[in-house]
C-alpha cells in the first residue's frame, strides 16, 4: 500500500471534504439554535439577567472545577468528573497549544500564536489518553452509566480516542513506520471531523448558548444558578 498516497489523500481532497462537513454541519445547527428566538420576558426581573450570566459562567468555568466539594459534586461521580476534566483539558491544550496543530491552525488562519513546550503537550496527552480509558471503564462498569448508553457513545469515545492515541504514536513513532501511523492520524481526525456535526460531540458550540441562557434565567429569577 502507498501510504505517501494516502497520507496525500488524507491531507488534501479528505480533509477538505470533512471541514466542509464539520464547519457546514455545525453552522446549520448554530442557525437552528438562533432561530429559535428569546421568548420575552412576561414579568418584571427579580434579579439581574447580567449577574446571572456571570455568576454561571464562573462557577462552570471558574471555582466547580477547582472546588469538588460544592454540593458534593464527588458524590456519585467522581471517575467522571476527574478524568473527564483531565481529557478536556489535555484535549485543548492538545488542538490550541500544540506546536504541529498550531502550525495547522496558522496554515488556515493566517496568523500563529505561542504553543506550549512537547514535554508539558505529552503529559497533558498522555493523561487524556489515560482519562478516555477511565472513562470507558467507568461507563461499562457503572450500572446507571451502562443503561445510558449506546452504539452513539461507542462511537462518540472511539471517534474522539483514535485521534489522540494516533497522535501520542505519532510523536513518538510508536509500532510502525511515520508515515503510516501519520496517515491513520490524519485520516483519524478526519472522519472525526465529518462525525462531530451529527453527535453529542458538538456540545463544545451550544455550552456557551446553554451556560447564558439559564444563567440570564437563573439571575432574572434572583436564584443561585
Amino acid at each position: 500500500m502507498d501510504w505517501n498516497a494516502t497520507l496525500e489523500f488524507a491531507r488534501g481532497p479528505f480533509f477538505t471534504a470533512a471541514l466542509f462537513v464539520f464547519v457546514g454541519g455545525l453552522t446549520y445547527r448554530l442557525v437552528r439554535v438562533l432561530t429559535l428566538g428569546w421568548s420575552r420576558d412576561r414579568v418584571p426581573s427579580a434579579g439581574s439577567k447580567a449577574g446571572g450570566v456571570a455568576k454561571s459562567y464562573g462557577k462552570g468555568l471558574i471555582i466547580w472545577p477547582f472546588v469538588p466539594w460544592v454540593k458534593q459534586t464527588f458524590a456519585g461521580n467522581a471517575v467522571t468528573l476527574i478524568a473527564g476534566g483531565i481529557f478536556h483539558l489535555g484535549l485543548f491544550a492538545i488542538i490550541i497549544f500544540g506546536a504541529p496543530h498550531m502550525l495547522a491552525w496558522k496554515s488556515m488562519l493566517g496568523f500563529g500564536w505561542p504553543t506550549l513546550p512537547l514535554p508539558i503537550i505529552d503529559w497533558l496527552a498522555a493523561a487524556a489518553i489515560a482519562a478516555m480509558v477511565a472513562l470507558a471503564i467507568n461507563r461499562v462498569a457503572n450500572p446507571l452509566l451502562r443503561k445510558l448508553s449506546g452504539p452513539a457513545e461507542a462511537l462518540n469515545w472511539l471517534f474522539v480516542f483514535l485521534p489522540m492515541l494516533t497522535g501520542y504514536m505519532t510523536t513518538h513513532h510508536l509500532l510502525f513506520r511515520y508515515e503510516v501511523i501519520y496517515s491513520l492520524h490524519v485520516l483519524a481526525v478526519d472522519v472525526m471531523l465529518i462525525w462531530i456535526p451529527f453527535s453529542r460531540i458538538s456540545h463544545f458550540v451550544f455550552y456557551f448558548f446553554s451556560r447564558t441562557i439559564h444563567g440570564a434565567q437563573f439571575g432574572k429569577r434572583a436564584v443561585t444558578p
